[in-house]
């Protein structure tokens, strides 16, 4: 349709990547870059003034006053709930694409793919549909494929989990709930297999995005059953 355009607000905390997106989307008659910002608290008051159809979001950008990440992107659906989020990031951790689309965001864009997959990306963002770009997709597949560990962590792995990413050792967790450090660490790397998680970052960043432990929490009682070993 002829005059049709698209407004995009790019949020991103890397002046280089911001130019290389707007060079991106230039070629794209459909899309007007409304916006640009750095870090979540630009980013609001970008969003307050009604400007944009779809925001382009990089997954981790300076806290400032609206953090970052899943709670940035919660806050952002339930604030403007007529934009539509495109997010672009690094991660391509099954976690983190998992969290993503279990919060409703189903159009992610991975920064080692090519600058104009986030064309598609955008206009599939606008209707309501779905988009992956290349390497988002196929981490998602592998995802999806491997059903040889379950989904969920039991009842004592997501207590290590929680006493972790509050801020215990490993030795620390095995006093408090009276198990023996070996079977601490076992737990805990199950729980890591489970969740397709391979480095200690990603473990905490997955429990403070999905409620498991605040950032600022304190470790809390163990779980009132019996202790192992």
């Amino acid at each position: 349709m002829e005059g049709f355009s698209l407004r995009v607000v790019l949020a991103d905390d890397h002046p280089g990547m911001i130019a290389g997106v707007r060079h991106g989307l230039s070629s794209a008659v459909t899309i007007q870059l409304t916006g640009t910002a750095g870090n979540s608290t630009e980013l609001f008051r970008i969003l307050d003034t009604g400007c944009c159809d779809v925001l382009v979001s990089d997954y981790s950008m300076p806290g400032n006053e609206h953090g970052d990440g899943i709670a940035l992107f919660s806050l952002i659906q339930r604030r403007y709930p007529s934009v539509k989020l495109v997010v672009l990031t690094m991660l391509d951790n099954p976690a983190v694409l998992s969290a993503l689309r279990s919060q409703g965001i189903s159009c992610v864009v991975s920064k080692a793919d090519a600058v104009n997959y986030l064309i598609p990306a955008i206009h599939a963002a606008a209707t309501g549909g779905t988009y992956y770009s290349p390497s988002v997709e196929k981490s998602m597949r592998m995802r999806d494929m491997d059903r040889r560990t379950p989904e969920l962590l039991s009842k004592r792995e997501l207590e290590v989990l929680r006493l972790y990413a509050s801020g215990l050792t490993v030795n620390e967790i095995a006093e408090r709930v009276s198990r023996s450090k070996k079977t601490i660490s076992t737990q805990k790397a199950r729980a890591m297999q489970k969740l397709g998680i391979e480095r200690d970052v990603d473990l905490l960043r997955y429990a403070m995005e999905n409620g498991i432990v605040a950032s600022s929490s304190q470790p809390g009682a163990a779980v009132d059953d019996a202790p192992e070993d």
